[in-house]
């Protein structure tokens, strides 16, 4: 790894950081997952930030590029579905019934 946290910084695009942390990629699986990939890479970085408070630069680092490889994986095991990384996927659906909910018209008679 030859970049610092300065650089790392100012990254901006999912190839970009795998290109950072000289990590290999198959383009079509960001392309897909790019958001989810990212959004699960910045909640990582969260993490690290808050546990990792006092950690040396290339320590960080190491601990970024992990999440980086982690993120990256766990999109080509599962999908953005099963991850539910978006607030979309925690909200309830409004107005809707369920058939579930509905009964038959001869159990009330």
């Amino acid at each position: 790894m030859v970049g610092t946290l300065s650089e790392f910084r100012k990254l901006t695009d999912a190839e970009q950081y795998f290109d950072f942390f000289e990590l290999d990629y198959d383009p079509q699986v960001v392309n897909i997952n790019r958001l989810h990939i990212l959004k699960k890479f910045s909640q990582s970085l969260e993490e690290i930030d808050n546990k990792f408070v006092e950690a040396a630069e290339a320590e960080k680092l190491s601990f970024y590029r992990e999440a980086l490889e982690n993120s990256y994986a766990t999109l080509q095991t599962s999908n953005a579905i099963e991850q539910k990384l978006f607030k979309v996927f925690h909200q309830k659906p409004h107005n809707v019934v369920m058939l579930s909910d509905i009964g038959n018209d001869d159990e009330e008679e």
